[in-house]
């Protein structure tokens, strides 16, 4: 009898399984009400006086082994629920990760960054909620002057003098305040107008404005700066300079360039004439200079300003700014391929 319990005892030892039927027969043959073990107690009392001690000792090792046994495979089974429960199935195959896209907003803002620091400037930003002083007064813009109808402007309505940034402009007043010319600088940001939406226009839009300033800077140095972006962002060389009037520049000029009328989209953006706005320019105004605490007798430079969102209807051919700001996914994902 003894000998038979050992060998119950090897064959406990020896069970694996990784099916919970099997592990259930198991534990009814050894550890049930009519399992093996209570079997072997109840003939305990048939057992010769000088064998019980080593009897009682084989079963009980019998009893403890299969316990044992059944307790590490039971815990086996939880871990591995537990790891499925959290995790899923970690045999099957992966998903296929989604290819994520920048914003073509962020895909122009960042070519026509890369093509300004090509030819030394560096890039600042600012606060898009400003105060009067940067965004106007210090641009040749004080109280009251006509000209701050151009921009119709958001104001905080508890502080008169706070108000969402008009344009750019506010970050190069700031940079000229904290630093000595040569200053050669762009300034790329968000821009607030309190202006209806349409198709071609929105009263939340981005510009990217630059800023040159050093010893004998011409009208010539601003061409040319115009020209050489033009021709590295669109591949295109004609461009025209207009006649135009900002407070803060003088001689002041629109920045036109010719697209030409290959598509309906062509024509829809350039309004049937081929040419598009892309920006203005000047030489800066003396009192700007001198509002930032530059010495306007022995420094001049210039000034230029586009906006991102109409590049990028040109590069891209969209034909509504209102899309960059619908979110749609269809739309963004036609950006997944580029830079």
């Amino acid at each position: 009898m003894i000998d038979k319990i050992k060998e119950y005892i090897g064959e406990v030892e020896a069970f694996q399984t990784q099916n919970k039927e099997e592990l259930e027969a198991f534990r009814i043959k050894f550890l049930g009400s009519k399992g093996l073990i209570k079997d072997f107690f109840a003939e305990f009392k048939n057992v010769p006086n000088e064998q019980k001690k080593e009897f009682g000792q084989v079963i009980n090792q019998l009893k403890t082994t299969a316990e044992d046994k059944l307790k590490s495979i039971q815990e086996l089974f939880e871990s591995k629920e537990e790891t499925v429960g959290i995790y899923g199935d970690l045999t099957r195959p992966a998903e296929p990760v989604k290819i994520g896209s920048r914003h073509p907003i962020s895909l122009v803002k960042n070519q026509i960054i890369d093509i300004f620091s090509n030819i030394g400037f560096n890039v600042s930003e600012g606060p898009e909620i400003e105060d009067d002083w940067h965004n106007f007064t210090a641009l040749n813009l004080p109280e009251y002057h006509p000209a701050r109808d151009m921009q119709d402007t958001f104001f905080i309505q508890t502080n008169p003098d706070i108000l969402l940034r008009t344009h750019t402009s506010s970050v190069q007043v700031r940079y000229m305040e904290e630093n000595k010319p040569p200053i050669r600088t762009i300034s790329p940001g968000r821009v607030f107008r309190n202006e209806a939406v349409s198709s071609r226009s929105h009263c939340i839009f981005h510009q990217v404005e630059g800023l040159y300033i050093d010893k004998d800077v011409s009208f010539a140095d601003l061409k040319q700066t115009l020209l050489y972006f033009t021709k590295e962002m669109f591949g295109k060389s004609k461009i025209r300079l207009r006649p135009s009037y900002f407070p803060f520049t003088e001689p002041s000029a629109e920045i036109d360039i010719y697209w030409g009328l290959k598509t309906e989209t062509d024509y829809r953006i350039t309004k049937g004439t081929g040419w598009l706005e892309i920006g203005g320019c000047g030489m800066v105004d003396p009192n700007v200079l001198k509002n930032c605490g530059i010495n306007a007798d022995e420094f001049t430079g210039f000034a230029f300003g586009m906006g991102v969102e109409r590049i990028a209807m040109l590069l891209h051919q969209i034909g509504d700014i209102r899309m960059f700001y619908e979110n749609d996914v269809r739309f963004l994902e036609q950006f997944k391929s580029s830079i």
